[in-house]
């Protein structure tokens, strides 16, 4: 991820409108940040709000109390028995009862099989939200 370029905070998604990724620039957008070991200050520099979380509860607890951030980041392998994935899933569901489209997204796993199947899940609902 990149953090900023000449006073602007640039920060390079996956989205799932876009194909592998694209630059945009954020003012202060909120950030959930899961994985259990890797500390997001290490990943982004700038000014977003960001939230750190380590597992499924504390995921969905954030997601239920707070909505939908603007950006969410995921890790696959937790170290606990529910992943990323299952994870993933949460605000899918969340955007099918909302009739939300999935917010923009990374995936800072290095877990190459399980960062495919949830930006596979990701998208496919994005396909599914822009043909209602």
């Amino acid at each position: 991820m990149k953090s900023y370029r000449q006073g602007v905070h640039i920060l390079y998604l996956s989205t799932p409108w876009g194909g592998g990724g694209e630059v945009r620039s954020f003012s202060m957008k909120k950030i959930l940040w899961l994985d259990d070991f890797r500390n997001p200050k290490d990943y982004l520099n700038g000014d977003y709000d960001i939230v750190w979380v380590k597992d499924y509860e504390e995921f969905c607890h954030h997601i239920d109390n707070n909505g939908l951030p603007d950006i969410i980041c995921f890790d696959h392998d937790l170290g606990y028995e529910k992943s990323g994935y299952d994870c993933a899933k949460y605000p899918v569901h969340y955007c099918q009862q909302n009739n939300l489209d999935i917010p923009q997204y990374d995936i800072q796993s290095s877990n190459v099989v399980g960062k495919d199947n949830i930006r596979s899940l990701l998208e496919n609902w994005h396909r599914v939200f822009i043909n209602k």
